[in-house]
């Protein structure tokens, strides 16, 4: 493969002359780089390649492959679930143009409540102390989905194709074919996988995953509570799995402005998620403030109730001829340190500077010697991250006397040894 690469750079004349036949002969468009998938990660990646420019000067084209009817319908894209974003993150959507855009929506995070219901373990995380105004931001999807379309849509090098997806993908030297079930037929020099935990991409590339079940379900809703929440996160670890109490921006029609408004992710085993699924309203709030407490008084209201299954799934390779994976399509993991969207946005990150630094020195964007940069370069962050949660999940998700005394005793280590909290909530905010 790199033999193959070294022979695209050293004859660019001969790639040329056959890229630009095929194209006559078989209706071809041509890209710098094609994105398969235009959800969170894929419009991400659209906008954060957007102002780069290629050896002439000029903004790289751009086209977005996304199976739903995502300019007219964003929500079969973008859903109700509301996602954790860290203080990294969020100076990163600045950086890109897309905070402007859901600054308002976006509910800051200032302090972090860790606790152990029944036992004496606790830690506070606290902005103040870090230096910042918030330690992240809690923003529905939608609204975050929004945010990116509104910054794309000023965009004049991205070419959307959807509804469509790809049916077909054939890899050369120097470019990648790709044909569409619509039967349009793209060419180029880089296609980016972002397309999900199932991607069709890395099955195409016969990129080999792992998956592991959790055997976990996360119960996802929206609650209001009588306290309002003064922008604390709440991470309650229960007999019946963790809870995560994430604070929310008021309804703009809030009859009370006393309430407050949270976001619930709520692990459970999958028998007592869909056991959930079927109590009144009255009764789910009774059981999660039994299991949560009253820390932000009486669960008030209760919002739609959705159960998803938990799984660690990863891809063995991170790159491919002419690819790379990106956000989910490299790594899913377990929601309960809310980092799987800061992780798939550090991807977008790193990608963006890789193709930058390539531009920048007159190399090929879609060479692998860059692409096993990107991969080389994001391998420690994901595992950190994966360790993280897999380490949290078996500590807090078991009754066994020995982990339940040894968490409590890690939390109490961790809330009075300054340099163990701040490692961690460095960590966590995305640094």
């Amino acid at each position: 493969m790199d033999k193959r690469e070294d022979n695209a750079e050293t004859n660019p004349e001969t790639a040329g002359s056959s890229s630009q036949t095929t194209a006559e002969e078989c209706n071809v468009t041509h890209f710098d780089v094609v994105i398969s998938g235009g959800g969170l990660s894929g419009a991400l990646m659209a906008l954060s390649l957007s102002a780069l420019l290629d050896h002439q000067q000029k903004p790289l084209s751009i086209a977005i492959i996304e199976a739903n009817p995502i300019l007219t319908d964003p929500s079969r894209s973008f859903d109700d679930r509301v996602l954790a974003l860290s203080h990294g993150s969020a100076e990163y959507l600045n950086s890109v143009g897309a905070w402007q855009h859901l600054e308002n929506y976006a509910e800051p995070i200032k302090n972090i409540h860790i606790s152990d219901r029944g036992f004496y373990g606790k830690a506070r995380l606290y902005a103040k102390q870090q230096q910042v105004d918030a330690l992240g931001y809690v923003a529905e999807m939608a609204v975050i989905g929004a945010s990116l379309l509104k910054a794309l849509a000023s965009k004049n090098n991205i070419t959307w194709f959807t509804p469509d997806s790809i049916e077909n993908v054939q890899w050369h030297t120097d470019k990648v074919d790709i044909t569409l079930t619509s039967g349009t037929n793209l060419a180029a020099k880089l296609l980016l996988a972002c397309d999900g935990a199932k991607s069709p991409c890395r099955k195409f590339a016969n990129i080999a995953s792992t998956s592991r079940d959790y055997q976990q379900s996360a119960l996802i809703a929206n609650v209001a509570t009588s306290h309002h929440h003064n922008n604390i996160a709440y991470e309650r670890f229960t007999d019946t799995g963790p809870i995560a109490m994430l604070p929310l921006s008021p309804m703009p029609n809030a009859s009370q402005q006393s309430e407050g408004r949270c976001s619930l992710v709520w692990t459970l085993t999958p028998a007592i998620a869909e056991q959930m699924l079927t109590l009144t309203d009255d009764e789910f709030a009774k059981q999660l403030a039994q299991s949560f407490g009253h820390w932000l008084g009486n669960i008030t209201h209760v919002g739609k109730r959705v159960v998803f299954p938990l799984k660690l799934v990863q891809a063995s390779e991170q790159v491919y001829h002419r690819m790379a994976l990106i956000g989910n399509a490299s790594h899913t993991i377990h929601p309960i340190a809310g980092q799987g969207f800061n992780l798939g946005l550090r991807d977008v990150a790193e990608m963006t500077e890789i193709v930058k630094n390539a531009l920048e020195n007159q190399q090929d964007i879609g060479a692998f010697a860059n692409l096993m940069r990107y991969g080389q370069a994001r391998q420690q962050d994901q595992k950190q991250v994966i360790t993280l949660t897999d380490s949290l999940v078996t500590l807090f998700s078991n009754q066994l006397p020995p982990l339940v005394a040894g968490r409590n005793i890690a939390l109490k280590v961790l809330n009075y040894v300054p340099a163990l909290k701040n490692a961690l909530v460095k960590k966590t905010m995305g640094y």
